[in-house]
């Protein structure tokens, strides 16, 4: 999680959530946030533990998005990857929890090393293959134009939900438009711009 990811998590937790009154988090918990995906790791073992168990589930949803989405199959994972991990997604998430469980001791959160540096392969072979993938590069670049038609459609009056509304009117219009599309899924995000911006047929 990028520095800004991980304040707008923490944003959501203690500002937005309860009514605008936040959530009443433990200092581990709120570093535990900070620290989700990148950066330094978490104080707590259970704030490292979730921080591992999130990157195994990240990159196998990836996998699966990646292969009904066209740009790679099962197969093409490298040999040397799968013989340790497996070669079924089932497979792979069972390889590497129980390599944790095994591995982990007190305050260490760790991997066995071959399963460790199977997972770091996968890691760069996603990277390589899937991530720095034409045409997903391709479909990056139309994110910023969805993003900014939200945005200036957000900010036309009578377009935020009542409770964005509130932080309209405590911190300005941008900050909560932003606070709202900061927490859309993707699919949403998606289906909220066809709505605003693709002409429905009129039935005769």
């Amino acid at each position: 999680m990028q520095p800004a990811v991980a304040e707008a998590s923490a944003r959501v937790v203690e500002k937005l959530e309860n009514n605008g009154r936040g959530l009443n988090l433990t200092k581990e918990v709120r570093d535990g946030i900070l620290c989700h995906t990148s950066g330094k790791p978490a104080k707590t073992p259970e704030g490292r533990i979730v921080r591992l168990a999130d990157r195994i589930a990240y990159i196998n949803h990836d996998i699966d998005d990646a292969i009904r989405g066209g740009v790679m199959t099962e197969s093409e994972i490298p040999q040397g990857i799968t013989s340790v991990l497996g070669n079924r997604r089932s497979v792979r998430i069972d390889t590497l929890v129980h390599s944790v469980i095994r591995t982990s001791d007190g305050n260490t959160i760790a991997m066995a090393g071959d399963v460790k540096e199977a997972f770091d392969r996968l890691y760069h072979f996603m990277f390589e293959y899937v991530y720095l993938n034409p045409y997903a590069k391709r479909e990056e670049k139309k994110v910023p134009f969805l993003i900014r038609t939200l945005y200036e459609y957000l900010k036309m009056p009578g377009h935020l939900p009542e409770d964005m509304r509130r932080i309209a009117g405590e911190e300005g219009i941008d900050r909560a438009v932003t606070d709202y599309i900061a927490g859309m899924t993707d699919r949403y995000a998606v289906e909220l711009f066809q709505e605003i911006s693709v002409p429905r047929s009129w039935n005769h």
